[in-house]
């Protein structure tokens, strides 16, 4: 039986398309749409996690994410 594991995706648009990240892994992909470069961007986290190294995985999964807005005061 397959397991599932969550992952943060932070997506920017980025000139004319979407630019995708795992902070996490620390894997990145892009696309033309936002749902593009989603779904690139689990498609290179599913091929990351089949061939890389378990030790790699492991050593990639240790650090702690923290994913927040900040509120500025400007002027």
């Amino acid at each position: 039986m397959k397991q599932t594991q969550k992952f943060t995706a932070i997506i920017e648009r980025e000139d004319d398309g979407y630019v995708s990240l795992c902070p996490e892994l620390d894997i990145a992909s892009q696309g033309l749409t936002r749902e593009e470069a989603q779904a690139n961007l689990v498609e290179a986290i599913e091929l990351f996690l089949e061939v890389a190294d378990p030790g790699e995985i492991t050593k990639r999964l240790t650090k702690e994410t923290f994913v927040t807005q900040l509120e500025i005061n400007i002027g």
